[in-house]
Order: C-alpha cells, then sequence, then structure tokens
C-alpha cells in the first residue's frame, strides 16, 4: 500500500533540522516524516506520538531500519507536554504535527472512516477509546448532530441531514449513513459534490475531540519552543486552519498600544506553504493541505 507524507519535503526544510537537535512527531502516522527527521539526527532524538495502535507498530519497523535514537510515545498529541515532561524532555528544537487522516486509516474500510467503503461506524483513532461514530449517530439528538454537524464541517442543510439521521436509526453502517444522508438534499445538490464527505468529518472530529485537542497541542507545543525552535502544522480543512492560524497570530500580535513609541523585539515568525501542483497531481489528497510554520526568535 503506498502511502505518501504531504508536504514532505517543505516541512523538512521548515524544520532546519540540527544533527544534535530534539524533535518532535506528534502525528508519527506511517513514519514518513519521522523517517527523514531521524536520518538527517546524529546525536539528536526524535520522539514521535501517535493514538493509532497500528500506527505505532508500522513506524517502529520502518524506523528501527534508520536508527535507535528515537521514542515511540502511543498517546494523544494534546499531551505533549507532560509526556516529554515525564522522559526529562523540557525544550525541543522542532515539532510537527499533520492533522490529516492517515492513508491506511481511509483504506482499511473495517476502520469505518470512509465514505466510500462499508463498514461498522467506528473512527475511532484511538481504539481502546469507548465512543464511537456509532454512538454519536445513534444516541445523539436532533439538535446535537446539527451543531456538529455545522461547528465542525459547515455542512449544508445540516438541520435536514439530523432530521434523517434521527429518523432512520438504529444506523449501523458507513454506507448506511451515506444513504441517510443523501435523502436530506435535494437531486441538484447532489449532483455538485457527495455531501457525505463534510458529515464524515464533522462525525470524525466529534469522535475523535480533535478540535479540542488541536488547541491544547498548540499551546503546549509552543511552551516547548527552544529559541530558534520550529513549530510546523498541516491542515486539511478550513476548521483546523483557522485555530492554528488564530493561534500563530496571537503569538506576533503586538502588545503595546499603537500609538505609543516604543521598539518592540519580534519574538516569532510565521509563513504559510501550499503543496506544489507536481505534488497535488501525484496524491490527490493533498490538494487541501496547507502547511503553517512557526519559528521561535
Amino acid at each position: 500500500m503506498l502511502h505518501y507524507s504531504v508536504l514532505l519535503q517543505e516541512s523538512i526544510d521548515a524544520l532546519n533540522i540540527q544533527p544534535n537537535g530534539i524533535y518532535v512527531d506528534l502525528t508519527v502516522g506511517m513514519g514518513g516524516h519521522s523517517e527523514v527527521i531521524l536520518s538527517k539526527l546524529t546525536t539528536g532524538h526524535l520522539y514521535a506520538f501517535d493514538k493509532d495502535d497500528y500506527a505505532i507498530e508500522v513506524a517502529r519497523q520502518r524506523l528501527t531500519k534508520v536508527s535507535n535514537n528515537f521514542t515511540l510515545i502511543k498517546a494523544d498529541f494534546k499531551d505533549i507536554k507532560s509526556r516529554l515532561n515525564e522522559l526529562g524532555v523540557y525544550e525541543v528544537n522542532g515539532i510537527i504535527a499533520d492533522l490529516g487522516v492517515s492513508s491506511p486509516q481511509l483504506d482499511q474500510a473495517q476502520r469505518g472512516f470512509s465514505y466510500n467503503k462499508d463498514a461498522q461506524l467506528d473512527m475511532r483513532m484511538d481504539q481502546n477509546q469507548s465512543l464511537s461514530a456509532y454512538d454519536v449517530i445513534n444516541n445523539y439528538n436532533q439538535q446535537q448532530l446539527s451543531e456538529i454537524l455545522i461547528k465542525y464541517a459547515d455542512v449544508k442543510l445540516a438541520k435536514q441531514v439530523a432530521k434523517a439521521i434521527v429518523k432512520n436509526r438504529p444506523i449501523a453502517t458507513t454506507l448506511q449513513l451515506v444513504e441517510v444522508i443523501k435523502s436530506a438534499y435535494p437531486a441538484a445538490l447532489l449532483r455538485q459534490k457527495n455531501p457525505a464527505k463534510a458529515v464524515f468529518q464533522a462525525i470524525r472530529i466529534e469522535v475523535n475531540d480533535e478540535m479540542n485537542s488541536l488547541q491544547k497541542m498548540l499551546d503546549e507545543a509552543i511552551a516547548l519552543l527552544n529559541s530558534n525552535a520550529v513549530l510546523t502544522v498541516i491542515t486539511f480543512h478550513s476548521i483546523e486552519d483557522r485555530i492554528v492560524k488564530q493561534t500563530f497570530a496571537r503569538l506576533i500580535k503586538s502588545t503595546h498600544p499603537a500609538k505609543l513609541p516604543v521598539q518592540e523585539t519580534r519574538q516569532y515568525f510565521t509563513k504559510s506553504i501550499l503543496p506544489t501542483q507536481a505534488e497535488i497531481e501525484v496524491n490527490r489528497r493533498s490538494k487541501s493541505a496547507k502547511l503553517r510554520k512557526l519559528v521561535k526568535l
């Protein structure tokens, strides 16, 4: 199975890896970014996080072939600070987080992430947690469903979709859910795009508490940055990108009244990078990706 790490070269360049540095990959996935980071380290060390047992095992096999200078941590990336502190790490040179659902999670039908393949409704990145997509779809009331569809994916006709879900319960599988979603839309809208994509995104975010985890991770990651350290975050939709953009913007915003003649020293620098057309042609999933880089000066 081919798995492409999105914006790979751009993110590695952004990290400006020092051979003796301490680096953190908060979403090791299949190990694509981690493998390149690890290959550039001599006396440095890589700490790689993931909530997914399968990803941790695949990454272990891949990274062991490169070097032993790594530590795998099965945890939600929102706990980056406490988990690294436990290991005696209080400052780092660079952090990367790729917020996309990994290709294997999408491609393995049984995980229930894909709206193109039939499976039990699941969508848990951490298979040990209790809340699943089945629970959200079958137990949330109509107002709760409508709210998460709007909040996490700007779903068109969210109230109608929520109503259709409640009316057709119990719903057990992904393709069952797709048919229920489609029943809430007029034919003209269905011809424009598949509405299941946005609905599945919203349900996945709710199941995995992604936005709260993201905000906590950003706050903790920034606190760990050494002087000249870099935080790079790859986003895939406007909801998460807005959180990253606003968090970075707050750091570089002036803290002094505009008219005061105060000489300020900037503490942070930010930049955003998009995938090249060549990458998009090779990997369609990269089309919506955006890399945001924060440098602590």
